[in-house]
């Protein structure tokens, strides 16, 4: 009887034991994984371990994901007189060890509190005093993530997760000048390689709440930072929805500039024109923030892209808005007629030396063939050879040291361009077209819109020797019709030139007064008046 009265008395305490839902136990939290020294750990897996409360299972994890570097410090200690087990795990070169030694370590280990219990709440309320904490890193990825990112984890025994402290030491280039975008009369700041830095040249010029910057990570290995930054009322939901989109469908192992972000977002990427607009001007992307436009702030990399872009914005300058609108209408008109020359000087050339004499006058007509008295190659492959000379000189001007870059490009195309006219293998007219042609494309304001213009000019010549003038103007039309196809986010790429939107035209074909242009563009949400209906200025009324 005895052995019997035992079994039901273990049975009825296993009974009274068991919970009252089901009859279920709760699920156990997962075992950490077992990794060598050449297991790859991928962010997935990482996410489904969480953080136990067990200080020894933490640690032993957290050694073999990144264990195996040498700047990895990994410093034991307890905390309070309760003599807690607690942790601190690093990077070294991405902290400032001044400030964990002095506000982490010596806070924690001898200024404890002696009547505080010892949690990550009594913690934050007592001990630690650093801005920025954040108490949400509950798995092994976002502690892993923090440590990556430049900050200080602290894991303690008990607890189920661990406290990230912002100790990072910031090091980068300092504000400088803008050298892609440079200006007579305007701010000199630019965008730098740190995304910090970035973000308050941004927030220095629009002290608004209605500011708000979203945060990627993209590519599996870089994990490299990415904010969508946008004025809550002005930009449409729709254009923040797709971009939001396209950039969960990032998937790539590395994003290392902002050219990878810019091919992965494009409507059309077999387009050679830009369909975003990069600067690295932070005046220009408040300017277009306050237009109802997005922006994408990279880490890494002093580019910001601005979405969506359309072909007018990318013929206007910075130094348009710092001059009086009459002398930046004029300049604006100059640049217009600079990008035609570039694309048309050597094919006309081409073309009219070759099928349409008849349109030269008869003195300038001699001229030409007394120039070209002696050239033994046609004036199409005359052309295409000084046009490939010319882009070869600009590509080694640019990859070579800048004072030797300048020399090389500027001696250079003195020297080949006399030698090959003395030698009669250039005739000198056109030397003077290409030159032109050349010096006129650098008046385009975007880079990336000046490399697509110059490639259009080779099968243009092309064109202009087999067809004439008719083979040229079919070749525009064909551009042409490529860009009133393109979109960008939807937008089209020749608005508001086509569709026409005559209230956008006044900084498009001109530069009309800053008081004349009280409303925004038409992809903004909402048409909030940028200035009062009496702005205009004017003398002061004459006193009675």
């Amino acid at each position: 009887m005895r052995p019997r009265l035992i079994k039901k008395l273990k049975d009825l305490l296993v009974q009274s034991r068991k919970p009252k839902w089901g009859g279920k136990q709760p699920p156990l939290p997962p075992e950490p994984p077992e990794g060598g020294p050449d297991k790859v750990w991928e962010p997935a897996e990482l996410q489904g371990i969480p953080v136990a409360k067990d200080l020894k299972t933490n640690l032993r994890l957290l050694k073999q994901v990144v264990g195996q570097n040498s700047d990895f410090i990994l410093r034991e200690f307890t905390v309070g007189p309760q003599k807690t087990p607690a942790a601190l795990a690093y990077l070294y070169p991405l902290v400032d060890e001044e400030k964990i030694n002095a506000f982490t370590l010596k806070s924690l280990t001898v200024d404890y509190p002696p009547d505080t219990p010892v949690s990550f709440a009594s913690i934050k309320q007592h001990v630690v005093t650093h801005g920025t904490l954040n108490e949400d890193v509950s798995d092994f990825w976002s502690l892993v993530l923090a440590i990556l990112d430049g900050n200080a984890v602290l894991l303690l025994s008990g607890a189920a997760s661990a406290l990230s402290l912002n100790v990072s030491e910031f090091q980068g280039r300092e504000v400088a000048e803008s050298l892609t975008e440079s200006v007579v009369r305007g701010p000199r700041d630019s965008f730098v390689e740190g995304l910090k830095r970035n973000i308050m040249l941004v927030r220095q010029r629009l002290k608004t709440p209605n500011l708000v910057l979203e945060k990627f990570q993209l590519g599996r290995l870089t994990q490299t930072a990415v904010v969508l930054g946008y004025i809550k009322g002005l930009a449409a939901p729709e254009l923040l929805e797709e971009v939001r989109e396209r950039l969960k469908r990032i998937d790539a192992d590395a994003v290392l500039s902002s050219n990878f972000v810019e091919e992965m977002i494009a409507d059309s990427p077999y387009s050679p024109f830009p369909q975003t607009l990069a600067t690295e001007r932070p005046d220009r992307v408040c300017s277009y923030l306050l237009e109802g436009k997005a922006v994408l702030i990279i880490d890494t990399t002093p580019f910001t892209l601005v979405v969506p872009a359309t072909l007018p914005m990318l013929l206007q300058s910075p130094e348009d808005y710092y001059h009086p609108f009459a002398i930046s209408t004029a300049v604006r008109w100059l640049r217009y007629f600079a990008l035609l020359i570039s694309v048309t000087a050597s094919p006309f050339y081409v073309a009219i030396t070759t099928y349409h004499q008849e349109m030269l006058p008869f003195e300038l007509l001699l001229s030409i063939a007394a120039a070209r008295q002696g050239v033994p190659f046609p004036a199409a492959l005359e052309a295409l050879l000084l046009e490939v000379t010319f882009e070869l000189l600009r590509e080694a001007g640019i990859r070579l040291p800048r004072p030797v870059g300048q020399a090389v490009s500027i001696v250079g195309a003195l020297v080949i361009g006399q030698a090959a006219v003395q030698a009669g293998v250039i005739s000198p007219l056109l030397v003077i077209v290409v030159a032109l042609a050349g010096i006129a494309s650098f008046a385009t304001p975007s880079y990336e819109l000046g490399i697509p213009l110059r490639m259009i000019r080779f099968p243009l010549i092309l064109l202009a020797a087999v067809l004439g003038l008719f083979g040229v103007t079919v070749g525009i039309i064909a551009v042409l019709i490529h860009l009133a196809g393109l979109r960008s986010f939807g937008v089209p790429y020749l608005s508001p030139l086509t569709p026409v939107k005559f209230s956008e035209l006044k900084d498009v074909l001109i530069r009309a007064p800053l008081w004349a242009m009280r409303t925004r563009p038409g992809t903004s949400k909402r048409d909030w008046h940028r200035l009062a209906p009496t702005s205009k200025p004017g003398p002061p009324p004459e006193k009675s």
